[in-house]
């Protein structure tokens, strides 16, 4: 497969453009603040970059991060903006077109922004262990409609997890089916190519992350894709495709399922660009200056990371009330039923 996909990515495809689907160029839903990073980064940059949006989390400045199958270089170069001088963006790709246009323009954006802090390096994200990367280096590695491509996801997440300092996380953006996927669309390299036949069945993906140490997989947000192409949307039939962003945190202590210590937080308000509510993923917007109830994990998640500071945590573990209500998960046992006067009924 990565002889499909550098021939696509190097070869076939000259702009954005040539792309026969949307799925791995949609912009729609990026943050009016992000928009204006595009500005400083050079047009063929641009053009030659197949990402789908713009994977950007919130408190960069200082960080050193990691994007795998970082193409012509787009999100190091605006990601670069963000960290400032004291951080460092480190873009890994194995198409040698893609990367050439990346590095051909860094005295461009050295000059444009007023500092030197990207690497761009060759090579597989299957096979990072051959880059020299030092372990519990990175604070955040990214990744934008990459993994899909690769033919060994699990050696991805595997590396992904002894990359990342404790407490860092892996935020990324990806396409993802709602079955799995049959070997004869997988064989074709144009759905290969387009995002589509690598894509994981979301549920294989939960799986995955949890084999690789992540235990609670977060889903930031999500949108239904749509395939406009008549003859690509003939061969798929009626399996469905969704471009999703998820953040995966790296700490040991995080357990596989949200449990109810009777904890909660308050949220300072002092994220840069959030200033009324922090969205943590698609089931946890926390107001400012509000006591928000959460589940164990969800305090570890912010307790233990970057965003620390900008919480206020009340609670501990000393004591347990069981599975966190609205999570998803119920008790499987048959509970009885509870009278008006508070008395349990008869079984």
């Amino acid at each position: 497969m990565h002889d499909v996909v550098q021939n696509y990515y190097g070869k076939e495809l000259q702009s954005t453009n040539d792309l026969k689907t949307s799925a791995c160029c949609d912009i729609s839903n990026m943050p009016e603040w992000l928009k204006p990073l595009l500005a400083n980064i050079h047009d063929e940059v641009l053009s030659r970059y197949y990402g789908c949006g713009l994977v950007c989390p919130a408190l960069l400045e200082g960080c050193r991060i990691l994007d795998l199958g970082s193409g012509s270089g787009r999100d190091v170069y605006a990601l670069a903006q963000l960290v400032g001088e004291s951080g460092h963006v480190v873009g890994v790709d194995m198409t040698d077109e893609q990367l050439a246009v990346a590095k051909q323009h860094q005295a461009y954006h050295v000059e444009n922004f007023g500092y030197d802090n990207v690497t761009f390096l060759h090579g597989y994200i299957e096979k990072l262990d051959e880059l020299d990367l030092e372990a519990n280096s990175f604070d955040i590695i990214v990744s934008n409609c990459v993994i899909n491509l690769s033919p060994d996801k699990a050696a991805v997440m595997a590396s992904v997890q002894r990359l990342l300092k404790p407490g860092g996380e892996f935020y990324f953006s990806d396409v993802y089916a709602d079955r799995r996927i049959p070997q004869h669309l997988i064989d074709d390299p144009v759905l290969y190519g387009e995002c589509f036949s690598g894509a994981l069945y979301w549920k294989d993906f939960t799986r995955l992350s949890r084999d690789a140490g992540f235990l609670d997989v977060r889903l930031v947000e999500d949108r239904p894709l749509e395939i406009t192409d008549p003859a690509l949307a003939a061969k798929i039939g009626d399996i469905q495709f969704f471009s999703a962003t998820y953040r995966l945190f790296k700490i040991d202590s995080l357990e596989d399922a949200c449990e109810d210590h009777g904890q909660a937080v308050i949220y300072k308000g002092t994220i840069e660009q959030s200033p009324h509510r922090f969205d943590l993923d698609k089931h946890h917007a926390i107001e400012a200056g509000r006591v928000f109830p959460v589940c164990g994990n969800t305090f570890r998640m912010l307790q233990e990371s970057r965003f620390a500071p900008h919480f206020e945590f009340i609670g501990d573990y000393s004591r347990h009330y069981g599975i966190f209500a609205g999570c998803g998960e119920l008790m499987p046992f048959t509970q009885p039923m509870v009278l008006a006067t508070g008395l349990g009924g008869c079984c």
